[in-house]
């Protein structure tokens, strides 16, 4: 049995990567952490063999290879795809997948890292065979502009109020564009939207393309005691 920790800060893609690798017979996921500290104690107490973590742990990646080395535990980054994946592996790493990374893949690196063996997904997505993902196409090409970055927001983790904040309009709009979009694709929540595009290829670089990095209000000055927030410049959306 190969146990394997899931380690990322976005709940949606550890519920994503969970419930891939939980249909496979010879694989147990025994912890879910998403903070340092729990990722420490979970490669501390938990007999891993393989560590799924992502790269928003980076500024402990040290500490956590050191425990790894002593647990013996493989470590395979899950990356952006602005990412290079040949970067990570000087770090000491074993392997490297893409968050758009098909199942069948995620399962193969867990596989041969449990081996002894590397992995390293290309980065280029024409070297990913994506020619049979007719419904991902399909979707993508139902999903308008706009569409397509409410979907990139929810992958993302962000709420309502904040997608709402980033595209300068009410949330009432952002409920009412998800429930047309979940109409579209035939998922009925959030969580089954995540998890559609992690399967599908094509609409997971679509996303990732159009990805909400500054969704987060930055901070003004202090006006009459108080820090304002202030949203960045309107995005072009058609």
């Amino acid at each position: 049995m190969i146990n394997v920790i899931i380690a990322d800060q976005q709940a949606i893609f550890r519920a994503g990567i969970a419930k891939v690798l939980a249909v496979e017979e010879d694989i147990r996921i025994v912890g879910q952490p998403q903070s340092p500290e729990q990722l420490l104690n979970s490669l501390e107490k938990l007999r891993a063999q393989v560590l799924i973590v992502s790269t928003t742990f980076l500024p402990s990646l040290s500490e956590i290879h050191e425990l790894a080395q002593i647990r013996n535990t493989a470590l395979l980054i899950l990356a952006d795809n602005a990412e290079h994946a040949s970067d990570f592996m000087g770090m000491g790493v074993q392997g490297v997948i893409y968050r758009s990374a098909g199942g069948n893949m995620v399962v193969e690196a867990v596989r041969r890292l449990s081996r002894g063996q590397a992995f390293l997904q290309s980065p280029n997505p024409a070297d990913a065979d994506m020619s049979d993902d007719v419904v991902g196409q399909r979707v993508r090409d139902r999903l308008s502009n706009r569409e397509l970055r409410i979907v990139a927001a929810i992958v993302q983790g962000y709420r309502n109020k904040e997608i709402a904040l980033q595209l300068y309009t009410t949330e009432q709009m952002v409920k009412n564009a998800l429930r047309n979009i979940f109409d579209k694709i035939g998922v009925s929540d959030r969580l089954e939207l995540a998890l559609f595009v992690v399967h599908h290829r094509i609409l997971a670089q679509a996303t990732a393309s159009v990805a909400m990095k500054n969704a987060r209000p930055r901070i003004s000055q202090r006006e009459n005691g108080r820090v304002v927030l202030l949203p960045h410049a309107p995005p072009t959306i058609h």
